[in-house]
């Protein structure tokens, strides 16, 4: 899940014990989400994709980080994932009425708090036999999400891990979602650094854009990098639920994301099954 933030705290950075417990909480993640990836078929409800990702969380003794977050203005969040189809980007709401169809795509995203530490991944997904082109969208989405993964090395930047997004994503001919962006992980779902899908050239900053806070990455920082590729232009809209992204010309998103961890050597992907 995203969250726009303004002048953050400094990253939090960490001890190997907390990030061993991060990574008990970032399994029981993995295995909700592909209990959910096993599920998706045209004709279940976005509702049942849900109770199926409560039940992992849960039976594991953790509690679903998502239901009943209520950051700034939005209102309190229903569930324990978000399920975004076709053109929502993020933060569509589960509902027994959101029945997956043939040729849907559908982001799914869930986080779970675990011995007092969070994790938080998501994927998107075709539902039966989907458009090619719509197939690529999610390949890209997920390459995108790897070379921000290997750009997160101790010693570069949060830009060096946002433009290495930015780069992919601009190289296969996807915009990238401006307002919206990965973020610190921990004791709190949303933590220091912000980690942008772009990142400004030069001091010049795109209109409506806050500036992100580009720290140096170091060993014990955690965060999710969360790619959100837009097959058409990069213009969004919240719906009147107050937590539904879509976007305007209705064009095909999709979006991605793992918590990593910084080392001396190379990340340490939390969320990894």
């Amino acid at each position: 899940m995203t969250q726009q933030q303004e002048a953050p705290p400094p990253p939090v950075i960490k001890t190997a014990e907390e990030i061993a417990i991060m990574r008990e909480a970032g399994l029981i993640v993995a295995e909700a989400l592909q209990a959910m990836r096993e599920a998706v078929r045209p004709g279940i409800s976005t509702l049942e994709l849900d109770k199926i990702a409560e039940t992992v969380i849960r039976d594991h003794g953790a509690t679903p980080a998502f239901l009943n977050y209520a950051p700034g203005n939005h209102p309190p969040y229903p569930a324990t994932i978000t399920a975004s189809i076709n053109n929502e980007l993020v933060h569509g709401i589960p509902s027994a009425k959101r029945i997956l169809k043939e040729g849907d795509i559908i982001s799914l995203d869930t986080a779970c708090f675990h011995k007092d530490f969070v994790g938080d991944a998501a994927f998107t997904i075709g539902v039966g036999k989907i458009h090619p082109m719509a197939q690529r969208l999610i390949d890209h989405c997920e390459k995108a999400l790897w070379a921000a993964i290997e750009a997160s090395v101790a010693g570069n930047r949060v830009s060096d891990v946002a433009r290495a997004t930015e780069k992919y994503a601009h190289k296969h001919g996807y915009g990238v979602a401006l307002e919206y962006t990965g973020h610190g992980v921990g004791r709190k779902m949303h933590e220091s650094p912000q980690v942008p899908n772009w990142w400004p050239s030069g001091r010049r900053l795109r209109r409506n854009q806050i500036q992100h806070e580009d720290y140096m990455l170091k060993p014990g920082m955690t965060y999710a990098i969360e790619p959100m590729l837009i097959a058409g232009r990069n213009e969004l809209a919240e719906l009147e639920d107050g937590w539904t992204v879509v976007t305007k010309d209705k064009s095909l998103c999709a979006h991605c994301e793992h918590t990593v961890a910084i080392t001396d050597g190379k990340p340490l992907i939390l969320t990894l099954p």
